[in-house]
C-alpha cells in the first residue's frame, strides 16, 4: 500500500471513529457526569410500577417506609436525591444502605445537592456497586410500563446549550407525552424552605409538549401541582430525614408536611396512576393522568 493510501485510509477511519463518538454520547454508557440511557436497566412488560422519594436517612422514619414500598414488590425506585450529611461514601454506607440501601438493585437514583459535591467517592462509588455498572451517568432515561422515564441532574449541566440538555432534546424529539422526568430540585414547590428553582426552567421547558409528569424532591414535604405547561409535577421528599411546612399556593392541589411517604405510580401505555402514600399505608391522594404514546 503507498503511502498516501495508507494517509487517505488513516483519515477515513478516524471520520467513522469520530461519528461513532458522537453516536455513542447518546446511545450507550457515558463516562461519569456526561450522561447516557443504559445505566438503569428498562422494565419488561406492558405495566410497570414505580415508587418515587427523596431525602430519607436510616432512621426508624425511613425504614418504615422502605418497609412499605418493599412490600408492594415495586419495579423501581426513583430515588429522588440526597444520602446526609455530605453525600460521602461513609454516608451512603451509614446512612442509607441500611434503610434504602435494601432496594438498591431496583433503584433509578438522581443526585441531590448533599450528594453532588463529593459525588466521584460517594454517589458514583456507591452506584457502580449497587448497579453492577462499570460507569455512572449523571442524566439517563431507561422504558417502563409504555413510558420512557428520564432522569435529569438538577446539579450541573442544566442551563441552555450545556451537553446535558442537548442530550435531553434528543432524547425528547419524538412526539408524544408518555414521558416521565425526576431530577432532585423541583422546578415549582410550595414548601417554605426551598421552593421554586429557576435553574430547572431549560429543563422544564424542553419538556413542554413532550412529557406529562414531573417528580422532585429537595422539599420535604409531598404535593401535587394543578397542571403548568400540560406538565403535573409532583414533590415526594418526605423520605424520613425532616419534614418542612408548606404555604398556601394556588398551584397546589394537594399538599401534605405532617407524614413520612411516596410517590406510587402504575404506568400502562397511554396513562399513570398516581398515589401518595404514607409508611403506614394510608392514600392521602390519588389520581390518573393520561398521555399520548411516544412515535418511535
Amino acid at each position: 500500500m503507498t503511502r498516501r493510501r495508507k494517509i487517505a485510509g488513516l483519515a477515513i477511519a478516524l471520520v467513522v471513529t469520530a461519528a461513532a463518538a458522537t453516536a455513542w454520547h447518546f446511545l450507550a454508557p457515558a463516562p461519569p457526569g456526561t450522561g447516557g440511557f443504559a445505566f438503569v436497566r428498562s422494565v419488561p412488560g406492558e405495566t410497570a410500577t414505580l415508587w418515587a422519594v427523596g431525602d430519607g436517612d436510616a432512621g426508624r422514619a425511613s425504614r418504615a417506609l422502605v418497609d412499605r414500598i418493599a412490600a408492594e414488590r415495586p419495579d423501581r425506585l426513583l430515588y429522588l436525591g440526597d444520602v446526609y450529611e455530605r453525600g460521602t461514601a461513609d454516608d451512603f454506607r451509614k446512612n442509607y444502605a441500611p434503610s434504602f440501601g435494601r432496594l438498591a438493585g431496583i433503584t433509578a437514583p438522581t443526585p441531590g445537592n448533599h450528594d453532588w459535591p463529593r459525588h466521584r467517592d460517594g454517589y458514583d462509588a456507591y452506584w457502580r456497586r449497587a448497579l453492577k455498572r462499570p460507569e455512572t451517568a449523571a442524566w439517563y432515561r431507561f422504558q417502563a410500563g409504555g413510558w420512557t422515564i428520564i432522569s435529569i441532574a438538577s446539579e450541573t449541566q442544566r442551563e441552555a446549550g450545556s451537553d446535558q440538555l442537548a442530550w435531553l432534546q434528543h432524547e425528547l424529539r419524538a412526539p408524544g407525552t408518555c414521558r416521565l422526568a425526576f431530577w432532585h430540585r423541583p422546578r415549582f414547590s410550595a414548601a417554605t424552605r426551598h421552593g421554586d428553582e429557576d435553574k430547572m426552567a431549560p429543563a422544564w421547558d424542553a419538556l413542554r409538549g413532550r412529557a406529562t409528569i414531573v417528580v422532585a424532591g429537595h422539599d420535604h414535604t409531598m404535593q401535587r401541582l394543578r397542571p403548568i405547561d400540560g406538565l403535573t409535577s409532583f414533590v415526594s421528599g418526605s423520605g424520613g430525614r425532616s419534614r418542612y411546612a408548606v404555604r398556601a399556593d394556588p398551584r397546589l392541589a394537594f399538599a401534605d408536611a405532617r407524614h413520612e411517604g411516596a410517590l406510587r405510580l402504575r404506568l400502562r401505555r397511554g396513562s399513570a396512576s398516581y398515589a401518595f402514600v404514607t409508611s403506614g399505608g394510608r392514600v392521602l391522594d390519588r389520581g390518573t393522568v393520561r398521555c399520548r404514546p411516544v412515535s418511535r
